[in-house]
């Protein structure tokens, strides 16, 4: 795993200024970038706080999760931009809208609106990424919405490990949101990130947990806890470079 910190009280333009250009979410995603890997965000308005709170039984120490978005990314145009699939409640534009959709990646740029951003890689086979690119496509032709009902359904479910181990309460077909899509495509291709747990109930959380070989590459600015905890998170990560 590779990560970048940015430690609470530090200036976002300043930090990434003296840190260098890396810490830049373009910089990073074109650095990281690949078809078929996996892009997680966590964002800063109110949606997003309220899916990171909602995971919270996910989480180690019952904090927010850094994480409410993902998506999936399909390749490089002739545009010359990396272009992502993913299945979203969109209300930044003047239309609205709902479900699966492709979009430029440049939506995550922009680093005080995502100030976590993160890439998993599973190794895919060639094979393995064409399979979850055409699921992915599949689905956009199909003009899925995204389900809230199941969203609800899967925030119930993260609170009883019964439930989780049980197809969603609250699903509904043509419908999913944004992780159930990510498991979807990569059903297609043989992976599911927490066995046992259906795709419907899967979390962005789960995802960056998965117990399955990966990597990950992540800049994190925003733990969304005290700042005890945040300087708690940096000591542990500067100990750990020290010793490595």
């Amino acid at each position: 795993m590779s990560e970048i910190l940015i430690p609470g009280g530090y200036d976002i333009d300043a930090a990434a200024e003296r840190a260098g250009e890396a810490l830049g979410n373009a910089a990073f995603i074109e650095k990281h970038a690949a078809p078929g890997r996996i892009g997680l965000c966590g964002g800063r308005d109110w949606i997003n706080k309220l899916i990171r709170k909602a995971q919270s039984p996910l989480t180690e120490d019952g904090h927010r999760s850094l994480w409410s978005h993902a998506f999936i990314f399909s390749e490089r145009r002739i545009d010359g931009h990396w272009w992502v699939i993913e299945s979203d409640l969109d209300l930044r534009y003047k239309q609205i809208r709902l479900g699966v959709q492709e979009n430029r990646v440049d939506r995550y740029y922009d680093a005080e609106t995502f100030p976590n951003i993160a890439i998993l890689d599973f190794d895919l086979s060639p094979e393995q990424v064409h399979k979850i690119q055409v699921a992915g496509l599949d689905l956009l032709s199909g003009l899925s919405s995204y389900s809230i009902s199941e969203l609800v359904g899967t925030l119930m479910a993260m609170h009883s490990r019964r439930l989780r181990r049980r197809s969603n309460l609250m699903a509904r077909e043509g419908a999913l949101y944004c992780s159930a899509l990510v498991q979807h495509c990569y059903h297609a291709a043989g992976i599911e990130f927490l066995p046992g747990v259906p795709g419907k109930n899967i979390a962005p959380h789960d995802i960056d947990e998965s117990p399955l070989p990966h990597r990950t590459h992540r800049i994190i600015r925003d733990l969304g806890v005290s700042t005890i905890r945040e300087l708690g998170h940096t000591s542990k990560h500067w100990l750990s470079s020290a010793l490595d």
